[in-house]
């Protein structure tokens, strides 16, 4: 079987099938939600970063965990850089809200405003907080996407 490739094809068909998507900014599924960073002042040598994250209305993003085995890779990670290196992060997220699909089963989603905290050692700033992200409604699921923002 020959196979013909054809250069911009899959950003041509990306474009058509997720209109709304940011061009080339970290896929479908981060054009459905919007985040907001915020780190508090040093505190015996810690700092919270607080991740607000809202999620469009109509549309959920599996929570952390999911509570679904099936689904652990879906689930929203956030996670904290500097100068280009992860940095240890106590990570505490929110318990999720039931949600059962059909033959699916039961598995844990954030709507609405969700609010995430990262609590690091202080003075690594300033910090790029990327989000991961798989959002659904209740027709569909977008490819996971994320969205990234510095926080001084």
């Amino acid at each position: 079987m020959i196979r013909l490739m054809i250069p911009g094809i899959p950003v041509l068909l990306a474009i058509v099938l997720f209109p709304d998507a940011p061009a080339l900014a970290g896929g479908p599924s981060a054009s459905k939600i919007k985040i907001d960073a915020k780190a508090s002042k040093a505190d015996s040598g810690k700092q919270t970063i607080t991740v607000t994250i809202e999620v469009e209305k109509g549309w959920h993003i599996y929570a952390n965990p999911v509570k679904n085995d099936d689904f652990d890779d879906n689930k929203t990670v956030v996670e904290i850089k500097s100068g280009g290196k992860k940095v240890a992060a106590a990570v505490k997220y929110p318990a999720g809200k039931a949600h059962t699909e059909p033959k699916i089963g039961t598995l844990q989603v954030y709507e609405g405003r969700v609010t995430v905290e990262a609590i690091v050692e202080a003075g690594a700033g300033p910090y790029e907080v990327s989000v991961r992200v798989n959002a659904c409604n209740k027709n569909m699921c977008l490819p996971t996407g994320t969205v990234k923002l510095t926080v001084p």
